[in-house]
């Protein structure tokens, strides 16, 4: 160790014949000099990212040839999902307004955006491990030492005395084995981390906001539909009233009227409990009070907008899930480095033992140049036995990096099970949607065949009735089904990353260096 010290009560001033040898200190520097050097070194695997399965083609996407293509494409460079606000593509100015909100005002976002924040403050907490640790424990003395044990003089009589202490502890451990940066790596790939995260949470809860919308639009509709119905219905209950009066109608034909009318009444009230909770879950999503947000009543009004999906590929690059998922492994792999560095032995310089400062029994003389008292020196540690605690570390760290490895695959997997589910649905629910729309223009013939028939009375009211509940059915699927083609689209949007990608994570080398 290379130490020395100063006589702590020498005089301002003055001269210290031994003073502190010059080989010490070129020793202290060249072993400094050396654990720089060294520090160049990692032990430990490099990061690689494995490999995840990715098909060639999605299974239910149509051929770009097909007629039936016209719902999906393949993605381009400038397309509009590519460049972020991905609900966008419906073009309802009120959708985009609420849509603003939730990145501002949805609490769960506001906190994901927090905890990314405390991941970055993490990486420089992580970063200080590379510099001294330098404290300082001032102190005022004032003792006085005992007659018996002073001195063998016996008339000798100690007096008071005050001593003025200025340590300063500096400790430092080098890097030699990459410990520390890879902690720092570590911590960086876990803001990363949470950077995907927040992104995740955002785009699930713009989705929730899209659907709940179009859900409300949808309930919109059929108290619409239900409305227009009502008003049918009291026409043809009129109509029934007036046949009866004139001798034509028999009574049950009122009374069928009169109960069909009342029913759709009573539906038609009961779909204001369904709106308002779809309104009540927006306003919570964009961060308010359901007191606060009013949606004004409107049906839908377009069919699912072409989304470009893009290839399998693309995928991996654009959903924060997966981006979560792989920066997990990453940091991961680090934790093995760090569980093997341990097996190496700590190199650094401490002056906790005999620490620098200025000591002296006079304040005056406390802050002068012979004062001063250093012992500094380089030191090494090493575990020698540890009932295999490391080896156990090291397995665990392999151990956990293989689970991330898992679950990052089985993240990739969700994720094209995903595109896949809602490319089915959207292209099983257009053919369902121009079935069922024939369907309801059938049951609009029949109705009006039998309306006719009746009124010439060679049909009773019961026919009438059948006709009418059948078309009423049909145009409420027709409403369901465009509204569950628009939620489709919705998720569809969603699991292709809504428009996000991985360049948009924070860069490593900006979160080292607290940029």
């Amino acid at each position: 160790m290379c130490s020395a010290k100063t006589n702590p009560t020498a005089r301002p001033g003055g001269h210290n014949p031994s003073g502190p040898s010059r080989l010490p200190t070129a020793f202290c520097l060249l072993l400094t000099a050396c654990c720089l050097l060294l520090a160049s070194c990692k032990v430990g695997p490099n990061y690689v990212r494995p490999p995840a399965p990715a098909p060639a083609a999605y299974k239910e996407l149509p051929p770009p040839a097909s007629p039936e293509a016209s719902e999906w494409s393949t993605a381009h460079p400038n397309d509009a999902i590519a460049r972020g606000k991905w609900w966008e593509i419906y073009n309802d100015p009120e959708l985009n307004a609420l849509e603003e909100q939730v990145s501002l005002s949805n609490q769960n976002v506001v906190a994901a955006e927090a905890q990314f924040r405390e991941a970055k403050f993490a990486v420089k907490i992580a970063r200080s491990n590379l510099y001294p640790t330098i404290s300082v424990e001032p102190s005022i003395v004032n003792g006085r030492s005992s007659v018996t044990t002073s001195s063998g003089v016996e008339n000798f009589v100690p007096s008071a005395r005050t001593t003025y202490d200025l340590p300063v502890a500096v400790t430092w451990e080098a890097d030699v084995w990459g410990s520390v940066r890879r902690s720092i790596q570590a911590s960086a790939e876990a803001a990363q981390v949470s950077d995907a995260q927040l992104e995740n949470a955002r785009l699930s809860y713009q989705a929730e906001l899209a659907e709940d919308y179009f859900e409300l639009r949808g309930t919109d509709g059929e108290k619409q539909l239900l409305e227009t119905t009502v008003k049918s219905y009291e026409v043809y209950l009129k109509l029934t009233q007036d046949r009866f009066n004139n001798g034509v109608a028999s009574g049950s034909d009122v009374a069928q009227a009169q109960t069909q009318l009342e029913t759709a009444r009573a539906q038609l009230i009961d779909f204001d409990v369904a709106r308002a909770q779809y309104e009540h879950a927006i306003a919570v999503l964009t961060g308010k009070a359901p007191a606060e947000l009013s949606i004004s009543s409107r049906p839908i009004k377009i069919t699912p907008p072409a989304v470009p999906v893009g290839v399998p590929s693309i995928l991996l690059e654009r959903r924060p899930d997966i981006a979560t998922a792989e920066r997990q492994m990453a940091a991961a792999n680090e934790q093995i480095g760090i569980a093997k560095a341990a097996y190496y032995p700590a190199i650094g310089l401490t002056s906790n033992s005999a620490p620098i400062g200025l000591e002296a029994t006079s304040f005056l003389h406390w802050i002068s140049w012979p004062s001063r008292f250093w012992s500094v020196g380089p030191g090494m540690a090493e575990t020698v036995y540890d009932a295999g605690k490391r080896r156990a570390t090291l397995n665990q760290s392999i151990a956990a990096y293989d689970a991330t490895v898992a679950n990052y695959r089985q993240t990739v997997l969700t994720a094209f099970q995903q595109v896949e589910d809602n490319l089915a649905a959207l292209r099983v629910l257009e053919k369902e949607a121009q079935a069922e729309d024939a369907a309801v223009q059938a049951a609009q013939n029949s109705l009006d065949i039998s309306t006719y028939q009746y009124k010439a009375g060679v049909a009773n009211y019961l026919t009438v009735i059948t006709e009418q509940a059948i078309l009423l059915q049909d145009q409420v699927q027709a409403l369901n089904i465009l509204t569950r083609r628009m939620s489709s689209s919705v998720l569809l949007l969603e699991a292709l990353g809504g428009g996000w990608n991985t360049s948009k994570l924070p860069a490593v080398n900006d979160l080292t260096h607290g940029k």
